[in-house]
């Protein structure tokens, strides 16, 4: 999810609720407590230099049980971090602490804004040598090789 969508969507809610894919919530006190926007400068496994950015929203869940973040102070916020910062329309990663520090995309599933789970992955499969993905075959055709071949009490096994 950009930027922009989330502030197209938060206009029309009532509350924002934060959930994992597992179903569940981000308890309904936390604070965002950091906005800004995460530069990444690499190389990759096989030699190329790579730029990545992305805002970033920082959860946090406090003793503060009776704190209710509403749609309009996060714009704010959003706003706030656009103007001080020159945060762009990029996409949105989430930071939130469960055993521990996890990052997120962000998507949205009508109610609710749903913490996506990232992946790592290799952006370099044709030079590190990572093999194609397998050939996927079903069970039924594998039986029905092994039986033209060889049989029980053949003995070509």
């Amino acid at each position: 999810m950009k930027l922009s969508e989330i502030k197209e969507i938060l206009p029309t809610l009532e509350n924002v609720e934060f959930q994992l894919e597992d179903g569940t919530f981000v308890p309904e006190h936390f604070h965002v407590t950091e906005v800004g926007t995460v530069n990444k400068h690499f190389i990759d496994c096989g030699g190329t230099i790579r730029n990545e950015k992305a805002v970033n929203f920082q959860l946090w869940n406090a003793d503060d049980f009776e704190h209710r973040l509403k749609p309009g102070k996060l714009l704010n916020i959003i706003k706030l971090s656009e103007e001080k910062l020159g945060i762009e329309d990029d996409e949105i990663e989430v930071e939130y602490q469960n055993t521990t520090i996890g990052k997120f995309d962000l998507e949205f599933n009508g109610k609710n804004f749903v913490l996506k789970n990232k992946t790592t992955a290799c952006l370099a499969k044709d030079a590190c040598g990572i093999p194609s993905e397998k050939q996927k075959i079903s069970l039924s055709e594998l039986s029905s090789k092994q039986n033209s071949g060889c049989t029980p009490n053949s003995g070509c096994c």
